[in-house]
C-alpha cells in the first residue's frame, strides 16, 4: 500500500468506520472531516441510503459544504451513488432490481434459510429487505444489537452456507455474503468491485490513485472483489484500527497538497 499517489480514500461502513448499523464514533466523524480536507472521500456499502444517513451524514455536521461536495456515498455496494450538489443529496444513478428478480430473491432467500434452520423467530426488524437495486437478507434484523449478530455465526459458516445454497437457485443473480449475519443480492456482476470501477468512470480518478480500506478483505469477505480489482487497500479489525491509520494517513496526504 502507498499513499504518494492517492487522491480519493474509500471506506467499508460496518466495522471499519462504525459499529455494526450503529453512527460514526466522534473520533472517526473528527478525522473523516480532516481526511475530507485532503482528499476525496467514498463510503461504499451494501445498506441503503437511510442507513448512511443515520451512521455517516448526520455524524458529519462540522463539515461545510465544500467538503461534503467531495464526499462519494455508495449505498447497496455501488448499486446507488450519491453526491451533495446544490445543498441536497442527489441519486447520480442506481441500478434496480425488476419485479420479477426481486421476487425470486426474495422467496429464494427466505426458502433457504427456513430449509436450513436459519429463519429466526425474534429478530430487531424485518428480516427480508428490498433496497431498490438490492434484497437483503438479515438473520436478526436490520435493528439487532453488535454482540446479537456476533454470537449468532461467529465462524461465518451459517452465511456462506446460506449463499451459496441461494445462489444455486438464482445463477442469474449476484448473491454475496453481505455483514455480519446478512447475504445481499443484485444484479450479476455487481459487488463493491463493480462500485469502485463505476466510481472511476463518475471521478476520473483512477483505480490506482485511490485506497480502500476494509474490515472483510479475506477471500470470503465483502470487500475482497475491491482487493482482487487490483486497487490499494488497508485491512482493519474495527474502526479502532481505522482511528489509529488515519491519524497517519491524513498529515501524509496533507503535505502532499500543500
Amino acid at each position: 500500500m502507498t499513499t504518494t499517489s492517492t487522491t480519493l480514500v474509500a471506506f467499508d461502513l460496518d466495522d471499519t468506520l462504525a459499529p455494526s448499523k450503529s453512527p460514526l464514533p466522534t473520533a472517526v466523524a473528527e478525522l473523516l472531516v480532516e481526511l475530507l480536507d485532503v482528499a476525496e472521500v467514498c463510503v461504499i456499502s451494501g445498506g441503503q441510503f437511510g442507513q448512511f444517513k443515520a451512521q455517516v451524514i448526520d455524524a458529519l455536521g462540522a463539515a461545510s459544504d465544500d467538503a461534503l461536495g467531495r464526499l462519494h456515498l455508495m449505498p447497496t455496494c455501488g448499486t446507488q451513488y450519491y453526491r451533495f450538489e446544490d445543498g441536497d443529496w442527489n441519486q447520480l444513478y442506481a441500478q434496480n432490481l425488476t419485479e420479477d428478480e426481486k421476487a425470486r430473491a426474495l422467496a429464494a432467500v427466505e426458502g433457504k434459510a427456513r430449509e436450513l434452520g436459519y429463519w429466526e423467530i425474534e429478530t430487531w426488524g424485518p428480516i427480508l429487505e428490498d433496497r431498490g437495486s438490492q434484497i437483503t437478507f438479515s438473520a436478526l434484523g436490520q435493528a439487532a444489537p453488535v454482540a446479537a449478530k456476533t454470537a449468532w455465526d461467529p465462524s461465518g459458516v451459517k452465511k456462506n452456507t446460506l449463499r451459496e445454497a441461494v445462489a444455486a437457485l438464482l445463477p442469474d443473480l449476484e448473491v454475496r455474503s453481505g455483514g455480519s449475519t446478512s447475504v445481499d443480492i443484485t444484479r450479476k456482476g455487481i459487488d463493491k468491485a463493480y462500485g469502485m470501477t463505476k466510481l472511476a468512470d463518475m471521478t476520473g480518478i483512477a483505480l490506482d490513485e485511490m485506497l480502500f480500506v476494509g474490515d472483510r478483505l479475506d477471500e470470503n469477505g465483502n470487500d475482497y472483489p475491491v482487493k482482487a480489482l487490483g486497487v490499494p487497500c488497508y485491512a482493519v479489525t474495527g474502526w479502532e484500527d481505522t482511528v489509529t491509520f488515519l491519524k497517519e494517513l491524513i498529515p501524509t496526504l496533507a503535505a502532499r497538497v500543500a
